[in-house]
């Protein structure tokens, strides 16, 4: 087995062999690691889980609440060979069982953090052998960091790599519980090092960010980082205030947020004293970038490089274009190595004309661990479907409108939520907007629009109904407009807001639309 098919090896020992003296990870703004000194204690971290017992194969649920203990855990077990998975700390206690059981862990790493959780996961979970807590001694569990700091600095042998699973990250569970993700150490590398083939960096680079790094964000965000050779700067939290802090403290070049972040980062003036000039990238992804956001992230950040990027679990960072080379509404193109269309009912290829958005490439997902069904009905011939629906233009462009489940039909006109976004983003005074169909008992599917107001604005529901429906076909127009405080966003643990949930807009003002 190459050490370079391995990806703790390919990711972090080919940058200490490359340049060892040059700092790979910042900590709090406190903690500064070359790569030389966070191999070595990744090596430590890896040889102190061997001598507890785990090895090549062994499947290790994993539960971290330090931005560093994730980095480091995550790339010890890859070097050891382990099956990492990867747990949301913002699951409910009641998702944990079930999906560590179906996923057959036989170890199981947690912060002290969690101690409370653990305390009653422990009983439901007796194939589960080996208890392992990062915080110092803790009951009859292993003390990970007494063990790591006993442990050498010798890399552990390489064992697995290419094809062998690496992780199993798990999807959000919008239906029942979470499924799965398998990524291999060859999927994980082809995310981590050729995102750079797309996207500038550059050795100064500085790349930012909060805890999002657990699960897929590892892949996405830490991985690139250090594949690339630049400084990943973690912090232990990332909303606008701790980000107008830490991106003058470090110097950060580049971030990874939804645009969700960027609409609570301007909603006032608490920015405007911070320098952020030396931003120099900016990938958006998890929903759409309306151009009226686009605008106004231009106007404070000019030179800032806008990326917008489309992927999930299954094949992150599988489109990506810089936002002022394309027309509004286009994503870009799929990304080096890889590729994307869009297909009718039929599984038939289109263009020009709305379908499913199927990605292929060596970064998409080897399945659903223990879930053929779904494997077979997501992976048809090498191609992943998204169940999202979009458009690929003649210049092999792709746009997305939006979850197929999301969508409404009235009239023969199927209407995406984003289209009625936008269409209230632009309504003075309005800071974000989300819209959802409702379904009805006695007619077609309605439309609701929540918006929130910017800070000091005064808006009125019946003015922002009358200014939409200047702006959409009738078909399109929303049945109810609500104006809340603010809208229902997902908790990453960053401290900012995640992507738009639009399932709780349903949940909370759906009822008022058959009321109206």
């Amino acid at each position: 087995m190459s050490r370079y098919a391995n990806f703790g090896h390919a990711v972090l020992t080919a940058q200490r062999d490359r340049a060892p003296n040059d700092v790979a990870l910042t900590y709090l703004g406190s903690e500064h690691y070359t790569y030389a000194e966070l191999d070595d204690r990744v090596n430590k971290r890896a040889n102190a889980l061997a001598t507890a017992g785990l090895g090549s194969g062994d499947r290790v649920a994993t539960l971290l609440d330090s931005t560093l203990s994730v980095a480091e855990t995550y790339l010890a077990q890859a070097k050891l060979g382990t099956v990492l998975l990867a747990l949301n700390p913002y699951w409910a206690p009641e998702v944990f069982v079930p999906v560590i059981t179906r996923s057959r862990a036989t170890a199981f790493v947690y912060d002290g953090r969690f101690d409370e959780l653990v305390a009653q996961l422990r009983p439901q979970l007796p194939g589960v052998r080996t208890w392992l807590r990062v915080g110092g001694a803790g009951g009859d569990a292993v003390d990970l960091d007494a063990a790591t700091e006993a442990a050498p600095t010798t890399a552990p042998e390489i064992t697995t790599g290419g094809e062998d699973p690496l992780a199993l990250y798990f999807t959000s569970g919008s239906t029942g519980l979470p499924k799965a993700v398998t990524h291999t150490h060859r999927s994980g590398l082809a995310v981590a090092e050729k995102l750079w083939i797309d996207v500038p960096l550059g050795r100064d680079a500085v790349i930012g960010t909060g805890p999002i790094i657990w699960g897929i964000g590892f892949l996405a965000v830490a991985a690139p980082a250090l594949a690339g050779g630049a400084r990943l700067v973690l912090e232990s939290g990332y909303g606008p205030e701790q980000f107008v802090v830490a991106v003058p403290r470090e110097r950060i070049t580049h971030i990874s947020v939804t645009p969700s972040f960027f609409t609570e980062l301007l909603a006032d003036d608490t920015h405007s004293a911070a320098d952020l000039s030396s931003l120099r990238v900016a990938m958006l992804g998890g929903e759409p970038l309306l151009p009226s956001l686009q605008a106004r992230i231009l106007e404070r950040l000019p030179d800032l490089g806008l990326y917008g990027y489309f992927g999930q679990t299954e094949a992150p960072y599988s489109v990506i274009g810089r936002r002022d080379e394309l027309p509004d509404g286009v994503i870009g193109h799929a990304r080096t190595g890889g590729a994307v269309r869009v297909v009718g009912p039929d599984g038939a290829p289109l263009v020009g004309d709305v379908g499913e958005v199927q990605l292929a490439g060596p970064h998409v997902t080897a399945g659903y661990d223990g879930q053929p069904e779904a494997t077979a009905e997501a992976l048809v011939d090498g191609w992943f479907g998204t169940g999202d629906l979009g458009v690929v233009d003649a210049q092999g462009r792709l746009s997305v409108f939006g979850r197929r489940s999301d969508a409404v039909e009235r009239g023969g006109v199927f209407t995406l939520p984003a289209q009625v976004e936008e269409a209230a983003a632009a309504v003075e005074g309005v800071a974000e907007a989300g819209a959802v169909g409702v379904s009805t008992e006695d007619g077609p599917d309605r439309i609701l629009l929540v918006v929130a107001a910017r800070p000091g604005a005064a808006i009125d529901e019946s003015a922002i109904l009358a200014a939409v429906a200047d702006k959409l076909p009738e078909p399109s127009r929303p049945d109810l407009v609500v104006v809340a405080d603010e809208l229902p966003h997902a908790n990453d643990g960053s401290g900012g807001r995640g992507k738009l949930l639009r399932r709780e807009i349903r949940e909370r003002w759906g009822h008022l639309v058959g009321a109206s």
